[in-house]
């Protein structure tokens, strides 16, 4: 049966936008701002509406300029490059590695690191240790190697998760990125590398989807709890 009756679950933000505010009882992860295409207005609207009525992280991705200076007045906890967060969950105790293979990586480590922290898990940050350099790489191991989960950050050709995968046993959850020079292809060559990968077992995302990684690693650790 079809009902037209207001739908209970969601919270109206003027005429553009229908919060999800339930879905983290249904899914176990909170609705985020996706900013990119939005009005400064409606990402300052939807972000206050979200902090006001909802009881769970906030997280706003993909944040311009001009977006994150209005949505600042609002107080973030977590600030990093084109995102904000508020309001996060208790610490779960459990460690994610974010490994970027360069410097020019770093909007999506931020973007996956400051995901986890909102989400209560602790994230720690290994820079600059791409394939150009092993031996960068082997020296930053005795960080990475206790954490539960890693996620492996690289543009260029993406070689970083196969990498490590062939150092470590923990679960790893690769992110190409654009960053690269004119065959990188915007991140198609990095991609296509970790989906075709010789070390077995490692997840890709998709191209410069730090948030999505985080999500992910999000739900792999809480499965691995029962």
């Amino acid at each position: 049966m079809t009902t037209t009756g207001p739908d209970p679950t969601a919270a109206h933000v003027d005429d553009f936008a229908r919060l999800d505010l339930s879905r983290t009882a249904r899914t176990g992860l909170p609705e985020a701002v996706y900013c990119q295409g939005k009005t400064v207005d409606q990402v300052e609207a939807i972000t206050k509406r979200m902090i006001a009525d909802g009881d769970d992280a906030v997280i706003a991705t993909r944040l311009t300029a001009e977006q994150a200076s209005r949505v600042d007045a609002l107080e973030p906890v977590g600030v990093g490059a084109g995102i904000r967060t508020w309001r996060h969950r208790a610490p779960t105790g459990r460690r994610v590695a974010v490994v970027a293979a360069g410097t020019s990586d770093l909007p999506v480590a931020d973007e996956c690191r400051l995901t986890l922290t909102a989400l209560g898990h602790e994230a720690i940050s290994i820079t600059d240790v791409g394939v150009a350099g092993l031996h960068r790489l082997t020296a930053a191991l005795p960080e990475i190697e206790p954490a539960e989960l890693i996620v492996a950050i690289a543009g260029m050709e993406g070689a970083l998760p196969t990498v490590l995968a062939g150092l470590v046993r923990q679960p790893i959850i690769a992110v190409p990125t654009s960053a690269g020079y004119g065959t990188s292809l915007e991140g198609i060559t990095a991609l296509l590398g970790m989906l075709a990968t010789c070390s077995p077992g490692i997840t890709v995302v998709g191209i410069d989807n730090g948030f999505g990684a985080a999500y992910a690693g999000h739900r792999m650790l809480e499965m691995s709890r029962r």
